[in-house]
């Protein structure tokens, strides 16, 4: 059968979500949980590769389980096995023709800054402490002109130096409640580190240091060094991925 898991996962802990030899990753301790379930060398697929310190409130993953397989025995045993660092909170049988990366349809990610001049140390894993306000208004003329379909390499790369980095962001805006601001961005995919590096040039037209018409030349240049810097991976969170229908977690 072929099994859907769904996952939140604290970044800290992990050298990113993909797995790596001799460094623990996400996806390193859930296929290995899996294998020690099924009593067989379990491979994973999913929606997204987070970075290294990067969270997640709804990746996806797929694999094959054996066809008696319970979900609902799955998601309490991984649980059992993979807390608190991993929670899985669904598990279901899918389709056979199912995939958690290529039958997505959208991915969307939060980036979460607190403002303020005094720091929080409860929300120092999870959000980037930034002591002056942002100008939102700045920031959210700068996110249209980067809406819509365009070749992304001024924020991020490819492993595949033949691979496109054209991309179709739907959705990047901002929002601010109480101290927090949340940046959020969703596309049909996104390149290495790009919602990082939007974020982080957003940030700087936030702060005045760049002018939201400066956005189409950075996007023409296609150019890393054009655009403004990486923001940290702790205030990222990946948090819901689409499907035909329906989302892994309400959105």
């Amino acid at each position: 059968m072929n099994l859907r898991l769904d996952l939140a996962y604290h970044g800290k802990p992990f050298r990113g979500f993909a797995r790596q030899p001799d460094v623990r990753t996400v996806q390193g301790d859930v296929e290995a949980a899996l294998s020690k379930l099924f009593r067989s060398e379990v491979t994973t697929a999913a929606a997204g590769r987070t970075d290294a310190g990067v969270h997640a409130m709804g990746q996806v993953m797929s694999c094959a389980a054996p066809d008696d397989t319970d979900p609902i025995k799955v998601r309490d045993t991984l649980n059992a096995m993979l807390g608190p660092d991993i929670a899985v909170t669904r598990a279901e049988r899918v389709e056979d023709d199912f995939h958690a990366r290529f039958s997505a349809r959208s991915r969307t990610y939060v980036y979460a800054l607190l403002e303020g001049v005094v720091p929080d140390p409860f929300l120092a894993d999870t959000t980037l402490w930034h002591a002056e306000p942002l100008d939102l208004d700045a920031l959210g003329e700068a996110s249209g002109h980067l809406l819509g379909p365009h070749d992304f390499s001024s924020f991020g790369r490819v492993p595949d130096p033949d691979a496109s980095s054209e991309r179709v962001l739907y959705e990047l805006r901002a929002a601010r409640d109480g101290r927090i601001v949340r940046i959020r961005a969703r596309a049909n995919a996104f390149i290495q580190q790009m919602v990082r590096s939007l974020v982080g040039t957003l940030v700087q037209v936030g702060e005045g240091k760049r002018s939201p018409d400066e956005i189409p030349g950075i996007l023409a240049a296609r150019d890393r060094s054009a655009a403004g810097p990486v923001a940290p991976p702790h205030g990222l969170c990946l948090v819901s991925v689409e499907y035909d229908g329906g989302w892994s977690r309400p959105v």
